[in-house]
């Protein structure tokens, strides 16, 4: 079979021993299969090594027909907002500690070679865009792969904001802020908080309150093609911030209206073939082990 990924472009979490351990390994493993290999200059100057070609950050997405991402999830994340407008699928390598996007451990390096070779599977993650407006003029605007959070200032404190879905009040709300969450983020901030785990081929969003003054305000899940609009009330004191991936962070004064919904790109996903979604969820939130009783002729 002919391989669909013939330039490879590598990032990973510099100045961490372990990281740059798997990012050598990699590398030298790649060789083997002749693909051309791309890293950013910052991942070229670690490495110490010529024959490896050097580009800018911002042309991996471009010049690559693959990604691949060493480190944790947050490494992945950050790496998504650096080609979040290109279609290169990526791929993770993972060295942090959950890895819910980085599936492939170091030791597993040779379930690449069955990626190269065209065995894998794509998985779409849908993205979120935020944008902030006042008085009719455009504060700013935020993609996001896990969510988008109204948090407070440095100092935390209630916010007063109303929330509506496709134009129909839902609540207004006296709390820290609400995370808005993909299937795929909902297993990061929006867990900690309190969200429930949206298999990541749910078309659908989550919102979760935080720190909410009114204890019966709880999540709820809404269809994914909803277009989510904050106001944040003139009655506010303080500016509460839009943060997009906590990479982007957007002040949104009282009076602010902030619209999210979902982007027209999509993140490509690369896992091996032997992917398991839910055993990635027991191994990462410890849930309990099979305990085989389906599989015996003696239970009931």
């Amino acid at each position: 079979m002919t391989s669909p990924f013939h330039t490879i472009g590598i990032l990973g979490r510099l100045n961490h021993a372990e990281t740059n351990q798997t990012l050598i390994s990699l590398i030298n493993y790649l060789k083997e299969w002749q693909v051309a290999i791309l890293v950013d200059p910052d991942t070229a100057a670690a490495l110490h090594d010529k024959s490896v070609q050097s580009v800018p950050r911002t042309e991996l997405g471009k010049r690559a027909d693959l990604l691949i991402v060493i480190g944790g999830d947050g490494s992945l994340l950050h790496a998504v907002h650096t080609i979040i407008h290109d279609a290169v699928p990526v791929l993770g390598v993972n060295r942090g500690k959950l890895g819910f996007l980085t599936d492939i451990l170091p030791t597993e390096l040779a379930k690449i070679k069955a990626i190269l070779d065209g065995k894998y599977r794509l998985e779409k993650r849908f993205l979120l865009s935020a944008t902030v407006e006042h008085n009719g003029k455009i504060l700013g605007q935020g993609d996001a792969l896990n969510e988008v959070a109204l948090i407070p200032d440095s100092v935390p404190h209630m916010n007063e904001f109303e929330i509506y879905i496709n134009d129909q009040f839902v609540c207004s709300q006296d709390s820290d802020g609400v995370i808005i969450a993909t299937p795929t983020g909902s297993t990061a901030y929006a867990l900690s908080g309190g969200g429930p785990i949206l298999h990541p081929g749910l078309d659908a969003i989550v919102m979760v309150p935080m720190f909410p003054h009114t204890l019966t305000l709880r999540p709820i899940v809404i269809e994914g093609n909803s277009e989510i609009r904050i106001v944040i009330t003139p009655n506010n004191t303080a500016t509460p911030r839009l943060t997009c991936d906590s990479q982007t962070f957007i002040n949104a004064p009282p009076g602010s209206r902030i619209t999210i919904q979902k982007k027209s790109q999509h993140l490509h996903l690369i896992h091996p073939l032997d992917y398991d979604y839910y055993a990635s969820l027991r191994s990462k939130l410890h849930w309990g082990r099979k305990l085989h009783y389906a599989d015996s002729d003696t239970h009931s």
